[in-house]
């Protein structure tokens, strides 16, 4: 069982006395496949060589199934791991680079050969097999770097941004292979990764980070669509979501948001439905200041239907960019406010026309402007 507890790890470098990671919890289940996901210097690849035993902890304990393996030496952790500096043996040839630790366990010949030429044809490098790393281009041999870790039979299979040398096209197409694959080894995998369509093809659950705290641990769906806070609603999808400055407002039983306006002109209201159904209304007092949250692909272009619960607005386009395969609008709503649209279409609108916008209540997001933690998800209405 490959059951992976992190309990309150935490890594402290004594020369800049600062938290690189600090206090992260996450368990990852048997057959689980997880993405530790952030910018440069956000602590993920520190965590993953805690996890292998290159990083000593600070602080905290690392457990797979019933073993504690922080204070095991990287060798006796039976956990494998694909190098993002790749980490090969020049004088050994790729197949023996990827055999090596097969050989090392005393697999037979015969077993060895063929699980070598089946993780060489997933990954495209057959024709590398009898090459030498310093002959290799740099996606060659992260790829070579990546089979020797599927070879083997671990624990724990820790990915290193497996496919940052690739190609596009390349690196597209790999990644559904290599989801097949763990999944019908049913290994148990961290994968560390800057890229978050790695991240959301490959994993079952992303571990969001940022300087050194684990934001937020949950499903590609539950990331969109219930960020817990302003930095995951910021930081998760592509274009990234509108996150607008505002203040509740309350008429009556109807609970809803103002947006700035410019002077002279009216503020912009926008409805959040009846406080009575309106979770963690405890706060949302009057005149809190919030953000408030909506992804561009969830705004339509045009009014919406009679009946629904939706809002509507109006404002004035300020550039209209067609992207190939869908439009990216940008609205002036007033005063400073400027909402980005993605539309799957092109849109006939020139600059300055007059735009009406349907802001559907279940698209909308709320944040606590100081705290930054979210206080509302329309999904949940």
């Amino acid at each position: 069982m490959a059951c992976v507890t992190l309990r309150n790890v935490s890594k402290i470098y004594d020369r800049a006395d600062r938290y690189v990671v600090k206090s992260v919890n996450m368990q990852i289940g048997d057959g689980e496949i997880v993405s530790l996901l952030g910018s440069s210097g956000c602590g993920k690849t520190s965590t993953l060589r805690m996890i292998a035993g290159f990083e000593t902890l600070s602080e905290g304990s690392i457990r797979i199934g019933d073993r504690a393996i922080d204070q095991l030496a990287p060798a006796e952790r039976n956990v494998a791991m694909a190098f993002e500096g790749y980490a090969l043996y020049p004088p050994l040839s790729v197949h023996e680079n990827i055999a090596f630790s097969l050989l090392r366990g005393k697999t037979p010949r015969e077993q060895v050969r063929a699980r070598v030429r089946q993780v060489a044809e997933l990954l495209e490098i057959t024709d590398i097999l009898d090459s030498y790393p310093p002959t290799l281009s740099g996606g060659q041999q992260q790829r070579v770097s990546l089979a020797r870790a599927l070879v083997r039979h671990a624990d724990l299979h820790l990915l290193d941004e497996p496919m940052s040398q690739l190609e596009p096209q390349l690196r597209a197409l790999l990644r559904a292979r290599i989801k097949d694959y763990l999944v019908a080894h049913r290994m148990t995998v961290l994968c560390v990764t800057h890229d978050q369509t790695e991240a959301m093809a490959l994993s079952d659950r992303i571990a969001v980070m940022s300087d050194g705290v684990l934001q937020q641990f949950a499903t590609t769906e539950d990331l969109k669509e219930r960020p817990a806070n302003l930095f995951v609603a910021g930081f998760i999808g592509e274009p990234a979501m509108n996150l607008l400055p505002a203040r509740v407002s309350h008429r009556g039983s109807r609970i809803g948001v103002v947006l700035p306006a410019a002077a002279g002109t009216d503020a912009l209201r926008l409805d959040l439905g009846d406080s009575a159904r309106v979770p963690a209304a405890d706060g949302l007092r009057d005149g809190h200041a919030v953000h408030l949250g909506v992804r561009p692909h969830k705004v339509r272009i045009g009014a919406a239907p009679a009946g629904d619960n939706t809002n509507t607005l109006h404002g004035t386009l300020a550039f209209n960019q067609w992207q190939g395969d869908q439009s990216h609008i940008g609205i002036h709503l007033g005063g400073p406010t400027l909402l980005l649209v993605v539309t799957d279409g092109a849109v006939d609108l020139s600059e300055h026309s007059p735009v009406t916008l349907d802001l559907p209540q279940t698209a909308l997001h709320l944040f606590d402007s100081h705290s930054g933690r979210a206080l509302l998800h329309g999904a949940d209405l």
